[in-house]
């Protein structure tokens, strides 16, 4: 069984009530971090806490206080360092924690920040001008939370076969991912199967990961976007034994996570990819009403 706890909405009445947001057609934002300038990429799927690399830090003076940080990917842990400096983040330079790794988040960017680090209380991406015939559907939003408190990323929650699943947005890269977790998840409720097919595919930080495409027989579904393929990180957290392959039987050095008892479903998420959303005009994050809101046809 499959429950989406999504609602879709009357755009009139929302565009009526809508709080002033921050419209984000650019995703680089130019600003200073103490009193050098930095190029950070504002990416809808990234911590609040901004995230600069270790020479953009050096060059904002930053000294390293007691906290470290750390960005998970699947059994990858990139490593951190923070400290309290000033940054512009769309309003006046102010203190705010700052964490920078030795590899950028993404090449081409001195850092990174999600809009649950804007001062912004919604955020709007544009993706494209709207267009006649499309509807706003509204997916819970919960940040997965971190150190110092909701320095994470902000997460729209899905349940499916009442557990839940997470869904982020990734602007720069066209294809959909799910981790090994998520894709069972998905596999399980939708009929899905495995191709043979075994590439990498990169996640964050430089981060590559083994994918296989998983198709589903049921579109998974938000709203107006149903994706019958994607890419599944077959060794993450999670066992994707149980995926059926459409080919020969899965390699079993793909799968590297078998622990025993029961699987912690908060690690379960999806990645929506550019192509995915090339039939949206928006994604909207909105704070104070816990949603975030896509706008598609």
């Amino acid at each position: 069984m499959i429950r989406y706890a999504l609602a879709t909405l009357a755009l009139p009445a929302i565009l009526a009530a809508a709080p002033a947001e921050r419209v984000v057609t650019d995703t680089a934002l130019v600003t200073k971090a103490n009193d050098a300038e930095v190029r950070l990429l504002i990416d809808p799927g990234a911590p609040a806490m901004p995230i600069l690399t270790e020479e953009a830090a050096a060059r904002a003076g930053l000294k390293a206080g007691p906290f470290g940080i750390g960005y998970r990917v699947g059994p990858v842990m990139v490593a951190g360092r923070s400290a309290v400096g000033r940054i512009g983040l769309g309003d006046a330079p102010a203190k705010r924690r700052i964490g920078w790794t030795a590899k950028p988040y993404l090449v081409g960017y001195d850092g990174v920040v999600g809009p649950g680090g804007l001062p912004d209380q919604v955020v709007r991406f544009r993706l494209r001008p709207a267009q006649p015939g499309e509807r706003e559907v509204a997916i819970p939003m919960d940040a997965d939370g971190g150190l110092f408190g909701n320095w994470g990323a902000s997460n729209g929650v899905l349940t499916i076969d009442s557990q839940p699943l997470q869904v982020r947005f990734n602007l720069h890269q066209d294809a959909t991912i799910a981790t090994a977790g998520a894709a069972l998840t998905l596999a399980k409720a939708l009929d899905g199967t495995l191709d043979d097919d075994r590439a990498e595919a990169e996640i964050a930080f430089g981060v590559k990961r083994p994918v296989r495409t998983l198709r589903l027989a049921k579109p998974f579904a938000i709203g107006p976007i149903a994706l019958t393929s994607l890419l599944a990180r077959t060794s993450d957290f999670g066992n994707a034994e149980g995926i059926a392959a459409t080919g020969t039987a899965p390699d079993p050095d793909e799968i590297v996570v078998t622990a025993k008892g029961k699987r912690d479903h908060k690690r379960d998420r999806v990645i929506i990819g550019r192509a995915a959303l090339a039939g949206c005009s928006s994604i909207t994050f909105d704070k104070p009403a816990k949603q975030i809101r896509l706008r598609c046809r």
